[in-house]
C-alpha cells in the first residue's frame, strides 16, 4: 500500500446517493438471503447463499472460481481487474450460526428501523454491502467506464477483461463457507491469497455504537488429555492415578495465566472425566480457550500452557495438548492507521463520526494481519447482538456505511471519479 489518497466530498455525496436509491433491492435481498438456514453445517444453506453471491460477482465482471468442500460449504473467490492501482483483498462470510429451521421460525422482518433474523448481521447484510459498494462504483463512474464496465461483465475464468469502472489494479472477494467455527476450509485460500494483495478489508458489521476494527486478538484452542489409570475406588484406590485430580491441579494453573500478559486470557471452558464415582477416573479432557492481543504474548502464553500440560502433580499421569484451532493477533499496524484514518475522514465527508476499537473475537481479519497484510474490520452496516434471537442491524446505517466502504476503495484506488478534487492530497 503506497499511500492513500483523499476523496472528494462530491464522490462521496454521489456513491451515498446511488447506494440510498438502491436500498429497497437491497433490503429486499437482506430478506432473500436472510430467509436461508446456512448455518455452518448446513452445507446446502451455505452453498445456496454462495451461488447467489457468485451469480451477483458474475454480473459485477467478476471472475468466478468455487472451491468445492465434501462436507462443509464451497468457498467463492471472485477476481476483479480493475483500471486504478492498489490490490484489495475483502472477505465476507456465508454461514451463521443458526440450525435448520430458524429462519422459519424467525423470519425477516424491519421493526423500528432496524431488520432482524438470523444472521442479518453476522453477516449477510455485509455480504451485500460488499455487492452494492461496487454496484455504486460501477454506477458512479465516468459514463464511458461505466458502459465498458457493463460490457465486461459476466465473466467467467482467468482471462476476464479489465473494469474501467473498478480504481484499483485488483479486488479479489472471498465468499467463506464456514467462518463461524473458524474458518478451517477457507484459511488455507485466504492465507494463499494474502499474499498477492496490498490491504484486506472485511465486511463483519461494525460494532453496536459504530466503531469499525483495527485490532482483535488473537485466539488458540486446545485440548489437554490427562491419562491416568482406573482403580476401584472403594478396595484398591491406591492403585489408581486420578487423571481428574491432576486435571482440577491444572485448571488452577492455566486460570492463574490470566494478567500475566497484558490483555492475555485464558479459560478453562470444559472439564470432563471419568466413568462412575466409584472408579478412580483414568481420563480427563480440559477445553482451553486463550487469547492474546499480540503475538509475541501469544506464544509466550502458549508456551506456558505447555509447560503446565508436562509438568504432573499426580505421579505416572501423563499429558498429551492438541491444538483445535488458531488465529494470530489482528495487530494495529502504521498501515492499518493509515486505513483508519481514510475511512474516518469518508465518513466525515458523510456527516458522522468514525472510530476504530480493538476486541476480544477473532474473524478472518486475523487470517490476513497474521500473513502481514494491514486489515481493517467492521466494515458492514452497524448491528448486534449477534448469535441470539434478538441480532439486529441498524437499516439506517445501510447507505452511509456502504458509501464508506466504496469510499475506501477509491481512497486505495487513487480514483478521483474524473477532475471533481483536482488538489489531491494525501493522507498519512
Amino acid at each position: 500500500m503506497d499511500h492513500l489518497s483523499a476523496v472528494s466530498p462530491a464522490t462521496i455525496a454521489r456513491l451515498r446517493a446511488t447506494v440510498a436509491a438502491g436500498l429497497p433491492g437491497y433490503l429486499d435481498d437482506l430478506e432473500r438471503l436472510v430467509a436461508i438456514d446456512s448455518g455452518s453445517y448446513t452445507k446446502d444453506g451455505v452453498d445456496a447463499m454462495g451461488r447467489w453471491a457468485a451469480d451477483a460477482l458474475r454480473e459485477l465482471g467478476a471472475s468466478v472460481e468455487v472451491r468445492p468442500d465434501a462436507t462443509l460449504g464451497d468457498t467463492v473467490v471472485a477476481t476483479f481487474l480493475g483500471s486504478g492501482r492498489g490490490r484489495v483483498l475483502v472477505i465476507a462470510h456465508l454461514d451463521t450460526v443458526f440450525d435448520p429451521g430458524t429462519a422459519a421460525a424467525r423470519p425477516f422482518r424491519i421493526e423500528a428501523d432496524r431488520a432482524y433474523g438470523p444472521g442479518v448481521c453476522d453477516m449477510k447484510a455485509g455480504v451485500l454491502a460488499g455487492l452494492h459498494a461496487l454496484r455504486a462504483l460501477r454506477a458512479t463512474a465516468p459514463g464511458d467506464a461505466s458502459a465498458a464496465g457493463e460490457a465486461a461483465a459476466g465473466g467467467d475464468g482467468p482471462a476476464a477483461a479489465a473494469l474501467p469502472w473498478l480504481p484499483l489494479a485488483r479486488l479479489t472477494f472471498v465468499a467463506n463457507p464456514d467462518e463461524e467455527i473458524g474458518s478451517p476450509v477457507s484459511t488455507p485460500i485466504i492465507r494463499s491469497l494474502a499474499a498477492g494483495h496490498d490491504v484486506a478489508l472485511v465486511l463483519e458489521s461494525a460494532r453496536a455504537n459504530g466503531d469499525i476494527v483495527s485490532a482483535r486478538k488473537g485466539n488458540l484452542s486446545v485440548r489437554l488429555v490427562v491419562h491416568g489409570r482406573a482403580a476401584h475406588a472403594g478396595v484398591e484406590p491406591e492403585k489408581g492415578r486420578s487423571a481428574i485430580l491432576e486435571a482440577a491441579h491444572k485448571t488452577i494453573a492455566l486460570q492463574a495465566l490470566n494478567g500475566r500478559w497484558p490483555g492475555v486470557t485464558c479459560n478453562v471452558g470444559v472439564l470432563r472425566g471419568g466413568t462412575r464415582p466409584n472408579v478412580v477416573p483414568d481420563e480427563a479432557v480440559l477445553e482451553v480457550d486463550l487469547r492474546s492481543p499480540t503475538r509475541d504474548s501469544l506464544v509466550a502464553a502458549e508456551a506456558a500452557i505447555r509447560e503446565i500440560a508436562a509438568a504432573t502433580i499426580v505421579p505416572d499421569v501423563t499429558c498429551d495438548v492438541v491444538e483445535a484451532g488458531r488465529h494470530w493477533p489482528m495487530e494495529r499496524l502504521p498501515e492499518t492507521a493509515e486505513l483508519v484514518a481514510a475511512a474516518a475522514a469518508i465518513a466525515g465527508a458523510l456527516g458522522f463520526d468514525l472510530h476504530d476499537a480493538a476486541t476480544g473475537g477473532a474473524s478472518d481479519a486475523n487470517t490476513t494481519a497474521g500473513e502481514g497484510l494491514p486489515s481493517l474490520d467492521g466494515l458492514g452496516p452497524i448491528g448486534g447482538l449477534d448469535h441470539s434471537p434478538d441480532e439486529y442491524i441498524e437499516v439506517e446505517s445501510i447507505a452511509d456505511r456502504t458509501a464508506l466502504l466504496a469510499g475506501l476503495l477509491l481512497a486505495i484506488g487513487g480514483d478521483q471519479r474524473r477532475n471533481d478534487f483536482p488538489q489531491l492530497s494525501q493522507i498519512a
